[in-house]
């Protein structure tokens, strides 16, 4: 009974995780689409890392769609 109690909150975890991380990624395309506009290539390359590792991170907890 104890791992079943163990896993389901493992799960959970790793749902709030996950909806964490996609926050993130949403605000990080509106930063990366703001610093388009302006045409902002430091706020690029910044959004555009961030984005790379939210990537990673989601891939890696088989979170992609």
């Amino acid at each position: 009974m104890k791992q079943v109690v163990h896993i389901i909150r493992k799960e959970d975890v790793e749902k709030k995780i996950i909806q964490g991380l996609k926050l993130e990624l949403d605000y990080e395309l509106a930063s990366l689409f703001d610093a388009i506009q302006i045409q902002d290539q430091a706020e690029i390359d910044k959004s555009n890392a961030r984005l790379t590792e939210i990537h990673q991170e989601l891939g890696a907890m088989n979170a992609l769609h």
